[in-house]
């Protein structure tokens, strides 16, 4: 299965067209690696600066390996948006249906994984997790600045 540009970018609607960017990704780990030149390559064609875009790469790929990682679903939607000159958006929509939302972990020294959100707290100027009205599922979002 190969990602697709999807048609519908209502999550992200307020950007005006040409300004957003979907993709339908199969729930596999080589999404992810997919999901980020994408988004590096729409970043790099929007113009933004080469360490906001690999900041950006960065949230992307934690987004999306937790979607597929600890999610049910067979597909995950990864959109970009540019909000305004200086400000863009991700997100990630997975198909969870539970309603359960993201935990709240806290990992330990000695864990290998379990920090990719706190990454994406640090790098991003905001995020969060609503439901999706594209999956039903979970969207998680955030918002980073570029500068001018």
């Amino acid at each position: 299965m190969s990602p697709h540009t999807t048609s519908t970018p209502r999550f992200l609607d307020a950007v005006r067209p040409g300004r957003t960017h979907w993709l339908e990704l199969p729930s596999h780990r080589t999404s992810v690696r997919v999901a980020r030149h994408a988004t590096q390559a729409r970043l790099a064609s929007w113009q933004v600066p080469d360490e906001v875009c690999a900041n950006a790469v960065l949230v992307v790929s934690e987004l999306v390996t937790n979607a597929v990682l600890h999610t049910p679903g067979e597909w995950v939607l990864c959109g970009v948006g540019r909000m305004t000159a200086e400000r863009f958006r991700l997100e990630v929509h997975d198909g969870d249906l539970t309603g359960r939302g993201i935990p709240d972990h806290c990992p330990g020294l000695d864990d290998e994984g379990g920090r990719g959100l706190l990454l994406v707290r640090e790098i991003a100027d905001s995020w969060g997790v609503t439901r999706s009205p594209l999956t039903g599922g979970n969207a998680v979002w955030a918002s980073l600045a570029t500068p001018l």
